[in-house]
């Protein structure tokens, strides 16, 4: 039987790692991602559930794979 994984709490702590490890505000990464800062920090919260659309355009703004904010 395969484990249950909170894919929300995986991918908040994949953006704000890569985020702070590229140097990027939550602002900044918004700017580069074309989102809301509010969006990008109930991301990081786990607080919301992302568009596979808005996943794609914060990992290119982080310049990673998108499965790559998946990964545990």
């Amino acid at each position: 039987m395969a484990r249950r994984v909170d894919i929300r709490r995986v991918l908040a702590k994949n953006v704000r790692r890569l985020r702070k490890a590229a140097g990027l505000s939550q602002s900044a990464l918004a700017v580069d991602a074309g989102q809301h800062q509010y969006l990008i920090s109930k991301i990081e919260n786990g607080q919301v559930d992302v568009r596979i659309g808005n996943v794609g355009k914060i990992a290119a703004a982080l310049g990673v794979h998108p499965r790559e904010l998946f990964e545990e």
